[in-house]
């Protein structure tokens, strides 16, 4: 009970002087016409903290935790057919690729971290994606692209949509080895339901029909500003030739296409047959250098995971080249520098509701990235001292770097920073296997060009490498790029606690952390730990977005101490998805048997559905 008890601790006084985060505006309350509801006020719960949005969803079997609510059946819906947290995984994927086309499907990167119960152990795998053989700075330069000295952050110089920053596609070969590996399903059943509704249709929710909208993509060799949208995306994605409302019935006979071949021919139709040749073809015809060679010898890989402590609980998140682990950092300047920064009190003592509590998270945030954007890259293009930079003793040496009354500067001025989108979800299961999972197209609707004929896009991760020849994420044939992609998980020894996903750009690491402290400082439930407002620091031009209640909490307060603050905003702040089990080695017919806990972003569609 000692591990949870700071979780359980609902009525917390310091919890319940939280904020509550704003939702982003929904398709009635914009424009001219909207609607008198937008201007009600909103009732409170009647019990715990009143601004809740809901209940953690709490069940003993199973459990799927997703941002959108068909997908979260669909995981659900493989769980009670007898399939394990895995299968479910990949059935929930799949069908967010359907129903968050902007954000994830087939041609976009997964990393996933999985609890194997038998086992007491975590795995992790990164099938994020590679350069192809063409991809060199070179090659780059000739086409008139060069590093951008007003950005010394991943993207330098590289162009951002188009078919340059596509990189070799990891998801399907991911999703197939996770289910190979842990799997108890194949493709045959866990692509059903979303190959199902592709064929009938499904109705558009209101945040992702306010996100459903195609970039204008870049030519090979000229700017986006003579750009216009990829008539293959728009084929697909714009039925009638316009972009669907909420509500509307979309259908997508290519994705169903491309996962029936999936069904029948394995991976192999997407790296070695007839998906892959229209992936080439495509790329050929916009000017890209990707060839079948290079989607054959595609691989992923299973890693070792980065790994710090807070609060006596052992934290993991991924290594290089994700983002992820700048989580842990963060989390290890807290812990180290608040006490010398406000001798006598703590985050918790300080309290939500307090400038200097944020202009805290806000500089610790600061330190970590700062370390992030020097170091992170493909490890296996450069040495990266990861261990080091994740030493408590590291985090006592960046204290005095940080000033407790002042905002610091991060470099000189540029470009903003990594501001993708994605899906994450995390799954359970009766056996107590447990999945945390982040899959991506990274911005919306990836590099914008469509497949003709499957019915997904290409992503544009690659627009995260450098085109800077002395950075260590500078581009190069089969290197993996700096990736935004986060996903976590906390343990206490070889026992799971919970699994903490919260996409969105390089909103993910610092949104970890923030989580966690809602949680372990603050003493938050999972519901409460997402419903409680957040910040967004963008490193490398220094500027500051609160949500809306929250700025009108402290925002004068952090613009007096030198922090610069931009408009209020909800619909940057990423989506969190969390499951937590209690007992989680519980026998069957136990006095204290296995329940799980979950918590749903209120800021997209999605739900924590169980059984």
């Amino acid at each position: 009970m000692r591990r949870l008890g700071l979780i359980l601790a609902m009525g917390a006084a310091v919890l319940c002087t939280a904020t509550h985060a704003e939702t982003p505006a929904l398709s009635t309350c914009e424009g001219p016409a909207k609607a008198p509801a937008c201007t009600a006020v909103r009732g409170d719960r009647a019990e715990g903290w009143g601004a809740q949005s809901r209940a953690e969803v709490m069940a003993r079997h199973g459990m799927v935790s997703t941002s959108q609510p068909l997908a979260a059946q669909a995981g659900l819906q493989v769980l009670k057919a007898g399939g394990n947290a895995v299968d479910a995984a990949v059935a929930t994927a799949a069908m967010l690729s359907l129903v968050e086309p902007m954000n994830v499907g087939p041609g976009g990167d997964v990393f996933a971290i999985v609890y194997v119960a038998k086992a007491h152990k975590l795995y992790a795998l990164n099938a994020s994606g590679m350069a192809p053989s063409g991809a060199t700075p070179e090659h780059f330069a000739a086409l008139g692209y060069h590093a951008d000295p007003a950005n010394w952050g991943p993207g330098s110089g590289m162009p951002q949509g188009g078919i340059l920053p596509v990189t070799v596609p990891g998801s399907v070969w991911g999703w197939d080895a996770l289910l190979k590996r842990f799997g108890t399903m194949g493709f045959k059943q866990v692509l059903e339901p979303a190959a199902s509704y592709a064929e009938e249709g499904f109705p558009i929710s209101q945040r992702i029909g306010h996100d459903w909208h195609l970039q204008k993509t870049w030519p090979a060799a000229g700017k986006p500003s003579d750009a216009a949208v990829d008539p293959d995306a728009a084929a697909i994605f714009y039925p009638d030739g316009r972009q669907p409302e909420p509500g509307q019935v979309f259908r997508n006979p290519g994705l169903a296409r491309t996962f029936r071949l999936l069904q029948a021919q394995g991976a192999a139709a997407f790296y070695k047959g007839e998906i892959g040749r229209a992936i080439v073809a495509k790329s050929t015809a916009q000017g890209g250098t990707m060839t079948m060679d290079d989607l054959a010898r595609y691989s992923g890989e299973w890693i070792d995971l980065a790994h710090t402590t807070y609060h006596g609980h052992d934290i993991y998140e991924l290594p290089p080249p994700s983002q992820s682990w700048a989580a842990l950092e963060m989390l290890n300047v807290l812990e180290a520098c608040v006490p010398a920064w406000t001798p006598g009190e703590t985050l918790a003592s300080l309290g939500p509701r307090s400038p200097r509590y944020w202009h805290f998270m806000v500089e610790a945030k600061k330190l970590a990235f700062a370390d992030l954007i020097a170091f992170n890259a493909d490890p296996h293009f450069a040495k990266i001292p990861l261990e080091r930079l994740l030493s408590k003793a590291h985090a006592r040496e960046l204290c005095g770097k940080a000033d407790p009354a002042h905002a610091s500067a991060t470099g000189r001025p540029g470009a903003a920073d990594a501001n993708g989108d994605t899906i994450v979800l995390t799954t359970a299961d009766d056996q107590g296997n447990m999945v945390a999972w982040v899959n991506s197209n990274y911005s919306n609707f990836g590099s914008g060009l469509g497949v003709p004929g499957y019915g997904f896009v290409l992503h544009n991760r690659g627009g995260l490498f450098s085109l800077d020849p002395k950075s260590p994420n500078v581009i190069a044939p089969g290197k993996r790029p700096y990736n935004t992609l986060a996903a976590g998980f906390v343990m206490d020894g070889t026992a799971p606690l919970m699994s903490i996903l919260l996409m969105g750009g390089d909103m993910q690491a610092q949104g970890h952390a923030q989580a966690l402290v809602n949680i372990f400082d603050l003493g938050a439930n999972l519901q409460m730990a997402t419903d409680m407002a957040r910040f967004r620091h963008n490193q490398v031009a220094n500027r500051l977005v609160l949500e809306p209640g929250l700025y009108d909490l402290v925002g004068k307060d952090l613009t007096a101490m030198g922090h610069r603050l931009d408009k209020p905003d909800s619909a940057i702040m990423g989506g969190f998805q969390s499951i937590l089990v209690q007992n989680p080695d519980a026998e069957p017919g136990s006095a204290k048997p296995r329940v799980y806990r979950a918590g749903s972003d209120h800021r997209k569609d999605g739900q924590a559905v169980g059984f």
